[in-house]
């Protein structure tokens, strides 16, 4: 993106504890243990590579696991054919690249699966690695590119489903105060929060006027001894601690263990540098948020600082 705003926040939250980039998953299936073990080795130093002896076993490898980037998968195998066994990973995984190792012409199973979507490619026996490796690579780059726009799209739509919410809230309301809980429970249920305060301030100052959210029905209000919600206001910038039980600056901070909250984000809501509030989002178990979604929490709270400008 381009707005300048957005690009300076990504470099704020390059310092916050951010999911980190792993190896993608790939799984491989063949019966013949030689040839399993060499498709292991052949990838496992750019991958992180699962194995199986069958489709069956492959099948309660992904049930484990979830979800891999690529499956490269033998034809000829015994109870389940490759062709088989990856028919019956498209509906729980329509993302995944399926590669078919064939030894034998069964060119009227194949065709018919790469047809129906189910096979990215078909390489015959004996396989050349650098061929292999080639493939896979190709297969792998398409998945990540599906994979972010998916999320491009995922993220426009929630987006633009709390955009609709908000619009909704502040069209319906007749004062500021009456948005304040249905935009705290819009934005908890847009990002799986199990809390949410918006609670505003007069300048640097928490005040009592707020809206709250809560899964069970009833939220405690902390955040005016709240070392993370201190900062935020301090700085206007957002703080996270993704793992609470292992952040040393809240080790002192009782009230995360009286409440179970486990994971905290902490947003000053401003419009026009002037400060409005803040908006917690609370979780009862460690989280991962990737890059992305913390830009799209720090784009809705703009959306929010204009509801609530609208308000007034």
């Amino acid at each position: 993106m381009n707005n300048p705003s957005v690009e300076n926040d990504k470099v704020q939250y390059q310092v916050m504890t951010l999911e980190r980039p792993k190896k993608l998953k790939i799984l491989v299936v063949d019966d013949e243990p030689d040839n399993l073990d060499l498709l292991y080795r052949t990838f496992r130093r750019d991958f992180n590579v699962l194995k199986a002896d069958s489709g069956v076993n492959a099948l309660e490898v992904l049930a484990a696991e979830g979800e891999v980037a690529v499956i490269i998968s033998d034809q000829r195998m015994p109870e389940m054919k490759g062709t088989e066994f990856l028919s019956k990973t498209v509906p729980q995984f329509p993302d995944t690249v399926r590669i078919i190792l064939t030894g034998f012409t069964d060119i009227e199973d194949l065709v018919e699966a790469i047809n129906a979507g189910q096979v990215y490619k078909y390489i015959t026996k004996p396989w050349d690695p650098g061929e292999l490796k080639a493939v896979v690579q190709r297969a792998a780059e398409t998945y990540d590119l599906l994979k972010q726009r998916t999320e491009e799209l995922r993220r426009a739509h929630a987006q633009m489903a709390l955009l609709s919410v908000l619009v909704q809230v502040t069209q319906a309301a007749s004062s500021l105060e009456e948005t304040l809980a249905p935009i705290a429970r819009a934005v908890s249920e847009t990002f799986g929060a199990e809390g949410c305060i918006l609670q505003l301030t007069d300048g640097n100052t928490l005040i009592a006027t707020q809206g709250t959210y809560s899964d069970t029905g009833t939220i405690d209000n902390w955040l005016s001894q709240d070392p993370l919600t201190t900062e935020a206001i301090a700085t206007r910038q957002m703080q996270v601690s993704l793992n609470v039980l292992k952040d040393t600056k809240l080790v002192d901070a009782i009230h995360y263990q009286n409440t179970g909250v486990q994971a905290h984000l902490v947003i000053p809501i401003s419009y026009r540098n002037q400060l409005l509030g803040v908006l917690s989002l609370q979780w009862k178990q460690p989280c991962t948020l990737r890059e992305d979604e913390l830009m799209l929490i720090n784009l809705s709270a703009e959306l929010v600082a204009i509801a609530l400008t609208s308000c007034h």
